[in-house]
């Protein structure tokens, strides 16, 4: 069952006293942003704003602030473990510093919790999973570009115009090791890779691009104007309307780029990005690799969490419908929020709100309080027989 939850926003007020000064705030976006310890005693929380690294003490009358632990610029994901001493650690992912803190947690007192190493990733990093054997292996996601990513492989280079080039990378690093160097730097064929995940005996690492398409585009007025023009408007519009641009859908059955009455206009579409929504790798092998990739998943993939019982992955997303002509308001059918769950190599969609009637704008109170916008997270309670999601609106 999928748990529906209204949009929360958890506040986390630090102890010490407002500082002066000028801030800049770059909005960094949350990907995982909050890390339960492995033994459930501590709660690892991002302080976004403040480069903090925040630790609350769980007990039964709820949460307690223990300990901050200042890291990198931006920190929007962490991921905990225990290493080979036993200790806990926090790995937390910088978005603007394009680095990793390792925050190694002290078990006497953990006010005097530090940063034990720091690891330099690709631009833009956003989130980190274990996995592989033992889930010895950390896994990062980061643009291809910045300057972390061709020193670490200087033969590459940013490549900027060549074909062909993905543009997502993962990182892989040995989490129990000791030096900066990665261990692969997995490249993807996709453009700002955001969520991960692991299944759940580490085997397998799932990563999703960000923004991945969905295998529309447009047409230039001239153009369409040229072809035979737009289709024609719904009966009882406003005749002698402007001559526009197009999008048109490809579509995989026929191969062909088509209009709304299935009007082929491959000719018109100068080249095409396949629709790689989420890349399957394999965390055991050496280097870790992709081996296969799944299509049709969403437009724009937020988050991701495998299931426990079966292994399913669940991907949090939107879905832009940008080959509908005629939508009459900003407020009416744009986009969907759904989840999809993909096995093997299958996604199959599931639209959050089936219960809103279309037609009727604005909707009824009653219908507002059942949907949901823009999922960003999932978790799986242990037994796997429920999902909780979080949502923005």
């Amino acid at each position: 069952m999928i748990a529906r939850t209204l949009p929360v926003v958890l506040l986390l007020v630090a102890a010490s006293p407002a500082r002066g000064g000028s801030f800049v705030n770059f909005e960094s976006g949350h990907v995982r942003p909050l890390a339960l310890a492995p033994g459930g005693d501590r709660l690892f929380a991002v302080n976004t704003p403040d480069n903090r690294l925040a630790v609350y003490a769980v007990g039964a009358s709820g949460l307690s602030l223990a300990a901050e632990v200042p890291v990198g610029l931006e920190p929007v994901a962490a991921a905990a473990r225990t290493n080979l001493a036993g200790q806990t650690e926090v790995w937390v992912v910088n978005h603007l510093s394009d680095s990793v803190s390792v925050v190694e947690i002290d078990p006497s007192d953990v006010t005097r919790s530090r940063v034990t190493r720091t690891l330099l990733v690709g631009d833009e990093p956003r989130d980190i999973v274990f996995a592989g054997s033992g889930h010895g292996r950390a896994f990062v996601t980061a643009a291809r570009r910045g300057q972390n990513r061709f020193a670490a492989d200087p033969a590459g280079g940013p490549q900027l115009t060549a074909p062909g080039v993905g543009r997502a990378d993962v990182w892989v690093f040995d989490a129990d090791g000791t030096g900066g160097a990665p261990l692969a730097i997995v490249q993807l064929f996709g453009d700002t890779p955001r969520a991960l995940a692991a299944s759940p005996d580490g085997t397998v690492v799932y990563a999703a691009v960000l923004e991945s398409g969905n295998r529309t585009t447009a047409i230039t007025e001239q153009v369409v104007t040229s072809n035979g023009g737009l289709p024609p408007p719904p009966a009882g519009s406003t005749p002698n309307a402007p001559n526009t641009g197009l999008v048109v859908e490809f579509n995989p059955a026929t191969g062909h780029w088509e209009d709304e009455i299935g009007r082929n206009w491959s000719a018109s579409v100068a080249f095409a990005l396949p629709d790689d929504d989420v890349f399957v790798l394999d965390a055991d092998a050496t280097p870790p690799a992709s081996t296969g990739v799944v299509t049709g998943v969403g437009t724009v993939l937020f988050n991701m969490a495998v299931r426990p019982t079966n292994g399913k992955l669940y991907v949090a997303n939107t879905d832009a419908r940008n080959a509908v002509r005629f939508e009459p308001m900003v407020r009416g059918h744009l986009a969907e929020s759904r989840i999809t769950i993909v096995s093997g190599t299958l996604a199959t969609p599931h639209h959050l709100n089936p219960h809103i009637d279309y037609a009727v704008v604005p909707g009824p109170q009653s219908e507002i309080d059942q949907s949901l916008a823009f999922p960003m997270d999932m978790a799986f309670s242990a037994d796997g027989q429920t999902l909780f999601v979080v949502a923005f609106g």
